[in-house]
């Protein structure tokens, strides 16, 4: 079995400067910090990367940064999506694949096509990608939910190896695991629940709070593939109240502000997004003091 993207993908977040250019530097260190952290992929370019305000040239110079600064070789996986089914597929023509291992692209959002036209959307973008796909469903922001029927007939494409579930949903997730193919990928879309999905089937997870806590939630995360889930469920009740502190105020503003007060890259984030309040950063700093999560923030 390819095990390439089992266990743990970090969303990576695209770190600004003051003025709200990207900050290379920083990215390396993210790179570099996630890397030493024992993930096992990294997914550029997703909801966590601010993929929406970040132009294409942005996302090109990105890429290539990524591809050159990648000291433990992980596999990269690319958002490439939207909701104009020829414009995503023209632009792959504009995309250099060399060196990219899969792509991530998101349920088409806002116009909320009905089942039909989901698949024949991702049909088309995986006739067309040269390297293979993995779909994203997360309802709470395309407004659609790919129902598990949906997913298991897009697995039956050759081109079409996984989906990143985001809806949360673990009966959904349950029915997913039953009537998928056997080298399907079930990867969990949020970090909470990604150990209750992998005691159902998933293969890991595609995660936010690795960008901050790589080796820790990491270790979570195999060590229920390897079935010891009385350890990965004591892990992740230290994460269960940070978690939600992540969102509150809009993603990846959270978990850039753990970051920033790690010291790892700056808070800002682009409109219309705002970075942290100083409520929102305060009381991300009491959880992590109460949940035993501050003295790896000190490392």
């Amino acid at each position: 079995m390819n095990t390439r993207f089992h266990g743990v993908g970090v969303a990576i977040v695209t770190p600004f400067t003051a003025d709200h250019a990207i900050d290379f530097d920083g990215f390396g260190r993210v790179v570099r910090h996630i890397s030493e952290g024992g993930v096992r992929y990294i997914v550029l370019q997703g909801t966590t990367g601010e993929s929406p305000t970040v132009t294409k040239a942005e996302k090109k110079q990105l890429l290539q940064y990524l591809k050159e600064n990648n000291p433990k070789n992980l596999p990269i996986v690319y958002g490439v999506g939207g909701n104009v089914t020829s414009e995503v597929v023209a632009g792959m023509s504009d995309i250099d694949f060399e060196g990219v291992d899969a792509i991530l692209s998101v349920c088409p959002y806002y116009n909320k096509p009905g089942k039909r036209g989901v698949i024949e959307h991702f049909t088309r973008i995986a006739d067309a990608c040269p390297v293979p796909v993995i779909l994203y469903n997360i309802p709470f922001r395309t407004g659609i939910n790919m129902s598990a029927e949906t997913i298991c007939e897009l697995a039956q494409h050759p081109n079409i190896i996984g989906v990143k579930e985001a809806s949360c949903v673990i009966e959904q997730c349950m029915e997913i695991a039953r009537d998928k193919p056997d080298d399907f990928l079930l990867i969990s879309g949020d970090d909470v629940q990604a150990v209750p999905i992998i005691s159902i089937g998933g293969v890991g997870v595609m995660s936010v709070i690795a960008n901050a806590f790589p080796a820790k939630f990491s270790a979570m995360i195999d060590a229920a593939l390897a079935g010891d889930f009385a350890f990965a469920q004591k892990e992740l009740s230290q994460f269960l109240r940070i978690d939600p502190l992540l969102y509150e105020e809009g993603n990846p503003v959270g978990v850039k502000s753990l970051m920033h007060t790690m010291g790892l890259i700056s808070n800002e984030v682009r409109l219309p997004l705002m970075k942290a309040s100083d409520d929102l950063a305060e009381r991300q700093r009491v959880v992590l003091q109460r949940d035993g999560l501050l003295e790896l923030v000190a490392q």
